[in-house]
């Protein structure tokens, strides 16, 4: 038992004292659930900055992704969501991602009991609009991802 608490006392001590690269390892584990009625299971996500977040997207579904597909897109700051949902409709061929350069992260398109997982960083703090960009699904498949 000693042991055990010199142990905790050690890593609680050195634990503080960790590099950027360091803190950057540490993981957020983010489960999200989508369904058959066009709807996450969460609209905000919280999130440390400059820590690995990795997100899992689940399908809990039955129908496929040619009809009630879902996936997560992760908006930049200041993206203006309609505009981009509404371009979104016209990239079929790409998943319904209209233009990287507007996202942080996103997961592939996925149908009734399907999963991804995606893993990536947000380096600056701020409040980051998340959708599902399967045609008219942004509208109630939305949320907000706050980074401190």
């Amino acid at each position: 038992m000693k042991k055990l608490i010199l142990l905790l006392l050690f890593l609680s001590l050195t634990s503080c004292n960790l590099t950027n690269e360091e803190k950057k390892e540490v993981s957020n584990y983010i489960i999200l659930n989508s369904d058959d009625s066009m709807l996450f299971d969460k609209n905000i996500l919280n999130v440390e900055i400059q820590k690995k977040i990795t997100l899992i997207l689940n399908h809990r579904g039955i129908m496929g992704k040619e009809v009630m597909g879902h996936n997560f897109v992760l908006l930049k700051k200041n993206t203006n969501v309609e505009n981009f949902a509404i371009k979104a409709m016209s990239a079929k061929e790409k998943d319904y991602i209209p233009n990287e350069h507007e996202t942080v992260a996103y997961t592939k398109m996925i149908g009734g009991g399907e999963s991804d997982t995606i893993t990536f960083i947000i380096e600056e703090s701020g409040t980051y609009d998340y959708i599902c960009t399967f045609p008219g699904h942004y509208r109630i498949m939305r949320g907000k991802l706050i980074a401190n």
